[in-house]
């Protein structure tokens, strides 16, 4: 029998991963940024596709290539449609595609703005552990600690201190677990008593289901 209170942490960053990449109306390495468009090129049956950049400073832009010489036949459907209709939720995930991205770029910004959407999943009276399962659809260079820190409004330090007394935990688990990166799948094990406010947890500080930072 479940005896934690249980919620659910979605984390969304705010901006998307910038490339530096050389600018040719500048003159010099530049932050671009993904314009959210997508351009294709055919070529009999075989399609070019580039998620379309423009830099931060002159809007000059920059073609990364998501395939080249590509057959359409060997495309599958769901994508070959992304790609025609400039679907929004498509573009977004590739453009935080950080193994693409460093193929083309020895330098990438990542941001920590985030927009955390909180859901309770299981109201459990007298609970005596809360339970944080994390959902991160994008990759995002917060780590653990920090984000603790922020949505239970605990310092860091103190949240190492939960940790040595082993009341903090997360499965899985490792030594260095909250200096790491929050990944998607992590669950996250903090006993409650330890909490001013258990609420912060599943509710924000002011309504809506999210908190931005």
């Amino acid at each position: 029998m479940c005896t934690a209170l249980q919620v659910r942490w979605t984390i969304i960053p705010k901006f998307a991963p910038r490339p530096w990449i050389a600018c040719s109306g500048c003159g010099g390495l530049r932050a671009f940024r993904s314009s959210g468009r997508i351009r294709l090129n055919a070529n009999g049956r075989k399609l070019d596709a580039w998620l379309i950049y423009k830099c931060t400073l002159c809007d000059r832009t920059w073609n990364r290539p998501i395939f080249e010489r590509q057959n359409v036949r060997d495309i599958d459907a769901a994508t070959l449609e992304a790609l025609q209709s400039n679907d929004p939720d498509w573009i977004r995930a590739e453009a935080f595609d950080l193994d693409a991205l460093r193929r083309k770029a020895q330098r990438i910004d990542e941001f920590a703005e985030l927009t955390v959407h909180k859901e309770l999943l299981r109201d459990v009276p007298g609970a005596e552990h809360l339970e944080i399962e994390l959902s991160v659809p994008f990759p995002t260079g917060t780590r653990l600690d920090r984000l603790l820190a922020s949505e239970l409004g605990i310092a860091r330090s103190r949240l190492s201190g939960l940790r040595e007394r082993a009341l903090l935990r997360a499965d899985p688990d490792r030594a260095d677990l909250l200096r790491r990166r929050i990944r998607s799948g992590l669950r996250i094990t903090v006993w409650l008593p330890e909490l001013a406010d258990p609420e912060l947890a599943w509710k924000p500080s002011v309504g809506g289901g999210t908190t931005d930072r």
